[in-house]
């Protein structure tokens, strides 16, 4: 009996600190103010801050890794596209990130629209297995505002192994897109501002909007560059979106400002399948025989 005890005892702590391994360091939400992640980068070696937008040699916070938002981003004739799966594995694994890595995403600062580089990757890194992620809220200008240290030392760091897989549950398709239209279970939320959903504005082949979407401006999200607090966030979700809804896609122009929509809806208001339309408007105004609404 007492060897039986011992062996009960070894297995709870191996347990235990298997599940240690991958648990968020205190204080962690995937939307971070600059004080709280202070605190989680005085107190945690382990967390990976990635710098995304702006001068990385002029100012990065203390640590953080280069990595440039146009590596995740597509080719110029649509970046909402994905970069193929060997170069994202190449990148994830020069940053020195893992499936368990605590991840912060960081972008300059410099207003809403900027924010959406960091939410972007943050879909795709999600997708990609990572399982800790965060976003700094108001970015590299808001840390500076608080008057916390900056650094203009480049950061190196020790490769990865990491093999991600891809993990569609987040992710629409432009197949899926056209089979979606005739699901009344599933809303459609525009991201752009009105002018774009209203087809009076458009940076695609076609202006107009996808059939049956509802216009939920990304904008209505923010505070000055900020992003407006949780409690906030989910009254304005209440007022807008169906939480009953079987799914929920949302979209834009490239899947920038759609993942802004996305990160609200999915990880800071809890709606059940959530997905991104990456390639968005721009890949689905290519072909003239895919129907519009509110086409000129």
């Amino acid at each position: 009996m007492k060897k039986i005890g011992i062996f009960v005892c070894q297995l709870l702590l191996i347990c235990l600190f298997a599940g240690s391994a991958s648990a968020s360091p205190a204080g962690w939400s995937p939307l971070l103010e600059a004080a709280p992640l202070l605190n989680i980068l005085s107190t945690q070696e382990s967390v990976r801050v990635l710098h995304l937008t702006g001068d990385y040699d002029a100012a990065h916070i203390p640590g953080a890794v280069n990595a440039p938002y146009a590596r995740f981003r597509g080719p110029e004739d649509n970046a909402g596209q994905l970069p193929p799966m060997t170069e994202l594995t190449t990148l994830v694994q020069e940053l020195g990130i893992t499936a368990d890595t605590p991840v912060v995403l960081v972008h300059a600062g410099n207003g809403p629209v900027d924010m959406g580089a960091a939410t972007r990757v943050y879909w795709t890194l999600k997708s990609l297995g990572v399982e800790q992620l965060a976003v700094l809220n108001g970015g590299l200008a808001a840390w500076q505002e608080a008057g916390f240290p900056v650094s203009n030392e480049p950061v190196t760091v020790t490769a990865s192994s990491f093999q991600p897989e891809w993990d569609d549950q987040y992710q629409a398709t432009t197949m899926q897109i056209e089979q979606m239209l005739n699901d009344s279970g599933t809303q459609i939320v525009d991201a752009r501002p009105a002018a774009y959903f209203r087809g009076e504005q458009s940076t695609a082949a076609r202006a107009g909007t996808l059939p049956g979407a509802e216009n939920v401006s990304f904008t209505q999200f923010f505070a000055g560059n900020r992003m407006q607090v949780p409690t906030t966030l989910a009254d304005t979700l209440s007022d807008t979106l169906d939480r009953d809804s079987e799914s929920t896609v949302t979209f834009c122009n490239t899947g920038h400002l759609g993942s802004i929509n996305w990160f609200v809806i999915s990880e800071l208001g809890g709606f059940e399948n959530t997905r991104l339309y990456a390639e968005s408007i721009t890949e689905w105004a290519q072909d003239a025989s895919r129907p519009m609404m509110n086409e000129p």
